[in-house]
C-alpha cells in the first residue's frame, strides 16, 4: 500500500485529529488559519480551537486576485498561474502559523483549505439553463501539501455541485452537528462580504435545518471605499456615520429580485457589486449623493437584507437566538443597524455559544475534512435541500 493510503487511513481511526481549517473569504483580509483538535464524528463532534490567527494579504496579493474575481472576462494566463500561486502562499503562511505557535508540521494531521472564490455561478444567478451551476475556487491543494509537507483536503464546494447543490452556502454542515440546541431556534448568521445565516431549529421541531445566503454583508461597502477611499473597509462604520440614509435609493436597492426568492439561495459580488449600485443610482437619480450619504445607505441596505430575512424564516417561532460571526460583526454601525430591526430577539456573538466568531469557518472546514475521512455522508441528511455527502478533494505530499 503506498505509505500515505496508509498514513491517511490511520488518520480515519484515530479517536482524534489535529485539522487545520484554512478560509479565505471574498472581503480578501487575509488568510484565517484555525488549528483544530477534533474528536468523534457526526452528532458526536467535539471541536476545540487551540489556535487561531489571520495572516493579512500583501497588497500585491490583493492585486493579483482582484484581477479576476468575480469577473466574466478574465486574463486566462493570470487565472492559470493564481490557482498555483495561491496554493505557495497559502502554503507558506500555514508554515508561518506553524511557526509562530511552536508546531511542527509533523504533528498536523490534515489541512482543510477552502481555497479563494473567484467565481460563483449557479443557475439561479446566471439565468443561463445551458450551462450547469457552477463554483470554481482556486489555491491548489496539492501545492499546499507539497510545501507543508501535510495531507490536504480542498475544492469542497465541487462535490455539493455534483450532487445537485449550488456549491453555497456549506456552513450548514458543521453548524447542523455542532450547534443544534435542544431548546433554542437558532440563526447563525455570517457577515462577511456576502451575508449568509444557518437556520437551526431546536431538536425537537418538525422544522429542517439549512443554509443560505441572504445578499450584500460587507462587499458593496468595502468596494466602495476601496474606490473612493483608497482603504480595505470603512473601520467602524467611521465614514457612514457621518452620512444620511436616502431612502429612495435604500428602497430601490431592496427591491433587487434575489432579495425576494425563497430560502435557500445563493449568491455572491457578481451581483452585488459597483455596477448594480450605478445601475440603481442612475434609476434613481442619486448618482451626485455624498459619498458618506452613499456609505450610510449602504449600510443599512445590508442591515435590512438580513434583518428581513431572518424575520421571514423565524415567522410564528419562539426562543429565536441570533448569533453572529464573521467581519461584519466589527462594524458597530452595522450591527446597530441590525439589532433595531431585531429588537425582539435574542442577538449575540458566536462567542456565546463557544465559538471565536472570527474562527467559525475557517473551523468549520476543518469539520468538513474530520467528515470526510472519519464520518459518514447520513450524518447530515436531515438538512433541506442539501445532498448528503462527504466533500473535498485529497492531497498527498508526495
Amino acid at each position: 500500500m503506498n505509505t500515505q493510503v496508509q498514513k491517511l487511513y490511520d488518520i480515519s481511526n484515530k479517536h482524534e485529529r489535529l485539522i487545520i481549517g484554512l478560509m479565505s473569504g471574498t472581503s480578501l483580509d487575509g488568510l484565517d488559519i484555525a488549528l483544530c483538535r477534533i474528536r468523534n464524528s457526526g452528532r458526536n463532534t467535539l471541536l476545540d480551537l487551540l489556535h487561531f490567527a489571520t495572516l493579512e494579504y500583501t497588497a500585491d496579493f490583493r492585486k493579483k486576485i482582484r484581477g479576476v474575481f468575480a469577473k466574466r472576462e478574465i486574463d486566462q494566463q493570470l487565472l492559470c498561474g493564481l490557482n498555483s500561486f495561491i496554493g505557495i502562499e497559502h502554503a507558506g503562511l500555514v508554515n508561518q502559523a506553524l511557526n509562530e505557535w511552536n508546531m511542527e508540521a509533523s504533528r498536523i494531521d490534515l489541512i482543510a483549505s477552502h481555497g479563494q472564490t473567484v467565481f460563483h455561478a449557479p443557475q439561479i444567478l446566471t439565468k443561463d439553463l445551458s450551462l450547469p451551476n457552477s463554483t470554481l475556487q482556486i489555491g491548489d491543494g496539492d501545492h499546499i501539501a507539497v510545501h507543508t509537507g501535510i495531507i490536504t483536503i480542498s475544492d469542497f464546494r465541487q462535490k455539493h455541485v455534483a450532487a445537485g447543490g449550488e456549491g453555497a452556502p456549506l456552513a450548514a454542515y458543521g453548524d447542523y452537528l455542532l450547534f443544534t440546541d435542544n431548546v433554542e431556534n437558532r440563526i447563525l448568521l455570517n457577515i462577511g462580504g456576502i451575508s449568509n445565516f444557518t437556520f437551526l431549529p431546536h431538536t425537537h421541531s418538525v422544522l429542517k435545518s439549512f443554509a443560505t445566503d441572504i445578499g450584500p454583508g460587507n462587499t458593496m461597502m468595502n468596494q466602495y471605499v476601496a474606490t473612493h477611499y483608497g482603504r480595505e473597509m470603512d473601520k467602524d462604520g467611521e465614514i457612514a456615520k457621518q452620512g444620511t440614509i436616502h431612502y429612495e435609493l435604500l428602497s430601490a436597492l431592496l427591491s433587487e429580485e434575489f432579495l425576494q426568492q425563497d430560502f435557500p439561495k445563493t449568491t455572491g459580488p457578481e451581483l452585488f457589486n459597483l455596477d448594480y449600485l450605478s445601475r440603481v443610482q442612475q434609476e434613481t437619480n442619486t448618482s451626485s449623493l455624498s459619498h458618506p450619504d452613499i456609505l450610510a445607505t449602504l449600510n443599512v441596505f445590508s442591515a435590512k437584507a438580513i434583518t428581513a430575512a431572518i424575520v421571514k424564516v423565524t415567522e410564528g417561532l419562539e426562543n429565536v437566538a441570533v448569533y453572529i460571526s464573521g467581519g461584519g460583526i466589527h462594524n458597530p454601525l452595522l450591527m446597530e443597524n441590525i439589532r433595531q430591526d431585531l429588537s425582539l430577539m435574542k442577538i449575540g456573538s458566536m462567542q456565546q455559544i463557544n465559538m471565536n466568531p472570527d474562527a467559525k469557518e475557517a473551523c468549520l472546514f476543518a469539520l468538513l475534512a474530520n467528515e470526510t475521512v472519519a464520518g459518514n455522508p447520513e450524518h447530515v441528511d436531515n438538512i433541506k435541500n442539501s445532498p448528503a455527502i462527504c466533500m473535498g478533494k485529497i492531497s498527498f505530499p508526495y
